[in-house]
């Protein structure tokens, strides 16, 4: 099917992120969708919301995950914002379950929950997974959802990878050089990779850094996100909704 019939039949890409305070979500939605803008945030009726009242809500406890986050710059996606399961929140987990089980069984296609990215910030002290997240990712079945797990503020650990090489006495530049290389190297072998592979791992995971600097490739997570779509017209929507990676659009084009 055409990409465009396709829009027009199911009309936009829909995603839940979740992830705790300071993860870097909006930054990444914000590249994804290539704006610097905030979005536009709609009930689940479809009218806009004043983010001043919004803003009320939040100070005081309240949180719709039904809630949508377009960005007028690419309204083709629709976002629904968790805020992750800090402090073990029982009430929390709950909602964002449900959510997952009642969007995953919808039987109209443009109301159906489409991807999850699961947003774990590399620049906190412990970087190890919560209580909640643990519980997520060993009691959550997000039934045929593909879930990637976004490893943002990933620059944090060329830090200490560059801090490492210079303790072997290799010089500042060409440790500034290969500490990325370095970090990714490690991380593979790390305990984050290895926890979630003990439970029940994500379909993929991204490693991100410096998202929140000009010109920051967010094309790993759109690639691997692509890649986890059994659904052959849900891939291609995805496909032409993204403007991040025009080179993708022109691979898959080309498997057509």
């Amino acid at each position: 099917m055409d990409p465009s019939k396709i829009r027009q039949k199911i009309g936009r890409f829909r995603i839940l992120i979740i992830g705790r305070a300071n993860a870097g979500k909006t930054t990444i939605l914000q590249r994804v969708c290539n704006t610097g803008e905030e979005p536009a945030i709609y009930n689940r009726t479809g009218e806009q919301i004043n983010p001043a009242v919004l803003n009320a809500s939040r100070e005081c406890g309240k949180h719709d995950i039904e809630n949508e986050l377009v960005f007028k710059s690419n309204p083709g996606f629709v976002f629904h914002d968790s805020r992750g399961f800090e402090a073990g929140s029982e009430s929390e987990f709950d909602k964002v379950k449900e959510f997952i089980t009642r969007r995953s069984k919808e039987t109209s296609l443009p109301d159906r929950l489409h991807a999850i990215w699961y947003c774990i910030p590399m620049d906190q002290e412990c970087r190890s997974f919560t209580a909640g997240e643990r519980k997520f990712f060993s009691q959550c079945d997000t039934g045929t959802i593909p879930v990637i797990v976004l490893f943002t503020k990933f620059d944090a650990l060329h830090d200490d990878a560059y801090m490492e090489l210079t303790s072997r006495e290799m010089p500042g530049e060409i440790a500034s050089a290969q500490a990325p290389k370095h970090a990714e190297q490690s991380f593979a072998n790390g305990p984050q990779l290895k926890f979630l592979k003990d439970l029940q791992p994500p379909k993929c995971h991204v490693c991100l850094p410096d998202m929140n600097k000009d010109g920051a490739d967010c094309g790993p997570l759109i690639q691997c996100t692509a890649g986890t779509l059994d659904n052959d017209v849900l891939q291609r929507l995805f496909i032409s909704t993204q403007q991040t990676n025009l080179e993708l659009c022109m691979e898959y084009a080309l498997r057509r």
